[in-house]
């Protein structure tokens, strides 16, 4: 009821008789939800009944859950099927399509992929340059000649006290 009553209010403003309202510094900004980066995987979705699950596998944006909003559906998996050719059913060209556009199967498909005759393209391993030479050694930073005086001071001065006895600047008591 709410959530209506805000979009009802976002929709007037972004109307044209509050176009000075919107575009100004001071006004609220109406878009609350910013856009992820998509980010394409390709798993599966479960299916089936309880102790007899079916599995399809999907391409679905990494940010929704499990079996959440499908873009393409690309096969299926049948764990529990009699029959090793029943099993797996998989559009070999469309995986690799996904695969070379940038998504990132998850293990699961990536084993099966493999076990349906598909490749999985491997990710380039970065080469890192050599160094410039041997890194130079730490050296702490110098303090400045007015600290090392006011330091060295009053360590020079006084010497410490004897135990228990208090710090005076009187002369010692005549014998």
């Amino acid at each position: 009821m709410v959530f209506r009553h805000l979009r009802r209010v976002a929709d007037v403003l972004t109307s044209a008789p509050f176009a000075e309202i919107r575009d100004c510094d001071w006004a609220p900004s109406w878009s609350h939800r910013q856009e992820k980066p998509l980010v394409v995987k390709l798993r599966l979705k479960r299916f089936g009944r309880l102790n007899h699950a079916t599995y399809r596998v999907s391409v679905i944006d990494g940010h929704k859950r499990r079996d959440g909003r499908v873009i393409e559906t690309l096969g299926y998996y049948l764990p529990k099927a009699k029959k090793p050719d029943d099993q797996l059913g998989l559009n070999i060209e469309r995986a690799e399509y996904w695969m070379s556009v940038g998504a990132q199967p998850s293990e699961t498909v990536a084993s099966l992929i493999k076990r349906a005759g598909g490749t999985i393209p491997v990710p380039k391993t970065r080469v890192r340059k050599k160094g410039k030479g041997k890194a130079k050694p730490f050296v702490p930073p110098r303090r400045s000649a007015k600290r090392k005086k006011a330091v060295a001071a009053p360590a020079a001065g006084a010497e410490a006290p004897a135990d228990g006895a208090p710090a005076s600047d009187a002369s010692p008591a005549p014998e």
